[in-house]
């Protein structure tokens, strides 16, 4: 952040104003286990301050803290020596492994990401990564031994938009072009004045090249130096984030979204064209049954009226998912919302995770509220045992999880371990405000009127025919998980590349667009196979309306394996846990809201047709 500025709020610099570097984790794609910057033997300032993290950095695995990188606003420097550090064989091993591993440094200046661009041949562009590299692996000429080389030279650009009015000046954009070089020094060492040979601003010696690389190796010395410099800009302060929201084609992107929103539309305005033609064909035909003779041989769904609401088996069980996927959809809405309206920008680090967190706890009234009221309808009289299953069930089921892989990572070292105040927080949220809040939901929905049947249920079950093959459960659940991952799966990619392959996700107005497209094939999907099911005079359709739009969870578990053996590079065993561990925790939260989708969805469909036909 800028340090002494006439305005911190709007961050107005006046020239030579001190600019404060700060150092966040480092990262690599390939085993998605951040660590500490000050893990390795990079020069340290006097004392380390952390700086303070919202839950959702910490969640993230962001530790940010000081630096001995310190500028001064439009005054470039060559040159400067950081620090003369000797490696011991600990230490040495550190980097080569981290090197390997292609781990890269994050620093951070007035809220802006350090990029390094990178020239883009294809296209006559230049796009922008995320952090530069600990080092690199390669040989010296006429070598084919293998060396790791460390990036010991940091050349910083800061571009700022300077006022036309004023001297004040505003930080747009952070780059560096790391080198390595082995420093080579005349006489004495004598700190941060000695002359360099290798690096000197008054002999025109400049870094531009790792011609003569700096090797990892025990018992070596390193000389950390940095160049920096100020270019001016015309992108205005307001839009300096938008070069590193464009870091991929967004072409592609948006033509892949726009092409399956268009053939989830068509899809689906044909199934409900379909629909509305038959059921109004089949209630007009029921409605017109006058005599005895007529009404015995009716067939189809409005056979089985007698037995259609009659509660299903583990109605309890259904009763706790259905009001854990109102509270997804609650947290998952609001969050989507605040995010369109800009509130949650990728300069606001961690404030997704945490808006989505805090909306989850906030919509366990609505969770206690949708299962009680499906518990009553059910006949069921313990209402605070389905509280306490609503409250704790998935929560548990997640929590258990987040502890197994989080144990894992602290076994690793990693600064992405969850501390224990962060955990004692969570816990405190779940059980200090969630729980309360779901006994109120629950207390609130048990106090109103069940839910009356639009027709009255036999006291003697119906037996159900034979049903042909392609009316099998596990058929019909499996076909109708298809077309809600169809609406989402483009979308899918480029949120699994945001996270593991640690890019920005902003396009979130496309991203409500298709949450809306998913209820909608959702809904629509569950009803055309539920009406099937009923037409076949087959009336369980409790839990087979949930599984079948629930079903997705399984395309998309299989997904986020495809994209895990072709886009990501990961060797780690522990890495490969984290992936599917938390995939798997995704994949039971997306059963659980398109489930609820479809559930809900087909209980308004089935109480709408059977209380639109006569019934004697």
């Amino acid at each position: 952040m800028c340090c002494m500025c006439s305005d911190p709020y709007i961050h107005n610099c006046l020239q030579k104003d001190p600019l404060l570097v700060k150092v966040n984790k480092l990262t690599s794609t390939k085993t998605q286990l951040p660590y500490s910057y000050y893990s390795l033997p990079f020069c340290k300032p006097d004392s380390i301050v952390d700086s303070a993290e919202n839950l959702g950095e910490v969640l993230r695995g962001d530790r940010i803290e000081n630096s001995p990188y310190v500028f001064e606003m439009r005054e470039p420097k060559m040159c400067q020596i950081v620090c003369r550090s000797s490696i011991d064989d600990k230490q040495a091993k550190e980097l080569k492994e981290k090197i390997g591993d292609e781990y890269r440094v994050n620093m951070i200046l007035d809220n802006l990401p350090l990029v390094v661009p990178i020239a883009w041949q294809d296209r006559n562009a230049i796009v922008y990564q995320g952090g530069y590299h600990v080092g690199v692996k390669g040989q010296y000429a006429g070598s084919k031994d293998e060396k790791v080389f460390i990036h010991n030279h940091l050349t910083f650009f800061v571009k700022y938009h300077k006022d036309e009015t004023t001297e004040l000046s505003r930080i747009v954009g952070f780059e560096v072009k790391p080198f390595s070089i082995n420093h080579q020094f005349e006489g004495q060492w004598n700190d941060k004045n000695t002359r360099l040979i290798t690096c000197d601003p008054h002999s025109s010696k400049l870094v531009t090249n790792s011609d003569t690389p700096q090797e990892v190796e025990a018992g070596k010395e390193i000389i950390f130096t940095y160049d920096v410099g100020f270019e001016e800009s015309d992108v205005k302060w307001a839009s300096r984030w938008d070069t590193y929201l464009l870091m991929t084609d967004d072409q592609i992107h948006w033509f892949s979204i726009v092409n399956s929103l268009m053939i989830v539309l068509f899809l689906s305005g044909m199934l409900a064209m379909i629909m509305l033609r038959t059921l109004y064909r089949d209630i007009s035909r029921y409605n017109q049954l006058e005599t005895e003779e007529e009404a015995q041989e009716e067939t189809g769904w409005k056979l089985v009226h007698g037995d259609v609401f009659r509660p299903p088996e583990n109605s309890d069980l259904l009763c706790v998912c259905v009001g854990t996927g109102v509270q997804f959809f609650g947290m998952l809405l609001v969050t989507m919302i605040f995010a369109v309206l800009g509130f949650l920008s990728p300069s606001n680090r961690g404030g997704l995770m945490t808006a989505m967190l805090l909306t989850w706890v906030l919509m366990g009234l609505f969770a206690g509220y949708a299962s009680s009221r499906f518990y009553k309808m059910f006949k069921g009289s313990e209402w605070k045992s389905i509280t306490l299953r609503t409250a704790f069930l998935f929560p548990g089921i997640a929590f258990g999880i987040f502890f197994i892989l989080n144990a894992l990572i602290w076994g690793e070292k990693s600064s992405g371990a969850v501390p224990f105040t962060t955990m004692f927080a969570l816990v405190l949220l779940w059980f200090g405000i969630s729980v309360p809040l779901v006994f109120v939901g629950s207390y609130l929905g048990f106090k109103q009127p069940a839910i009356e049947a639009p027709v009255k249920t036999n006291k003697i079950p119906r037996q159900v025919p034979e049903q042909a093959w392609y009316m099998n459960p596990s058929f019909t659940i499996l076909i109708g998980g298809i077309l809600p991952f169809g609406a989402v799966f483009i979308e899918l990619f480029f949120i699994l590349t945001s996270i593991w392959l640690h890019q920005f996700y902003y396009i979130f107005g496309f991203l409500f667009l298709v949450f809306i497209i998913l209820i909608i094939t959702c809904a629509e999907i569950t009803i055309v196979l539920c009406y099937f099911q009923l037409c076949s005079e087959d009336y369980n359709w409790w839990w087979r309306s949930y599984l079948t739009s629930g079903s997705s969870a399984i395309y998309l578990f299989l997904y986020a394996g495809f994209y895990f053996f072709t886009k990501l590079q990961i060797t780690k065993l522990v890495s490969g846990i984290l992936y599917f561990g938390y995939m798997l925790l995704a994949s039971f939260a997306f059963c659980v809201l398109t489930g609820t989708i479809g559930f809900c969805a087909c209980f308004w469909f089935t109480r709408l047709i059977y209380s639109s036909v006569k019934i004697d």
